[in-house]
């Protein structure tokens, strides 16, 4: 979910890939004119790896809440902090498969 001053520009659900959702919520949120300047993204998916920050960065996302708990967070905590986003861990996850 991509949020910005408190709205929903969009969400990427439905899809294996937590690459191919952020892809998918990024150009819907521009297809309806937001500006993701300054968003944060919110997922209750895990990001071990430093992917989703990274195109999540390059989309003008600036802090990122996830529910973290893999044993690969290490690699996109880093990524965070030599960017300037701001990560925030839940500790829980809502979606049970």
């Amino acid at each position: 979910m991509l949020v910005r001053n408190k709205q929903i520009c969009a969400s990427g659900v439905g899809q294996t890939s937590r690459v191919d959702a952020l892809k998918q919520a990024i150009e819907k949120a521009r297809s309806f004119g937001f500006d993701l300047q300054g968003s944060v993204m919110a997922s209750d998916a895990y990001f071990p790896f430093p992917d989703s920050v990274e195109i999540a960065h390059k989309a003008g996302i600036t802090a990122v809440v996830q529910p973290g708990g893999s044993v690969r967070d290490k690699e996109s905590i880093e990524y965070c902090s030599a960017n300037g986003i701001a990560m925030v861990f839940t500790g829980i996850r809502h979606f049970k498969h």
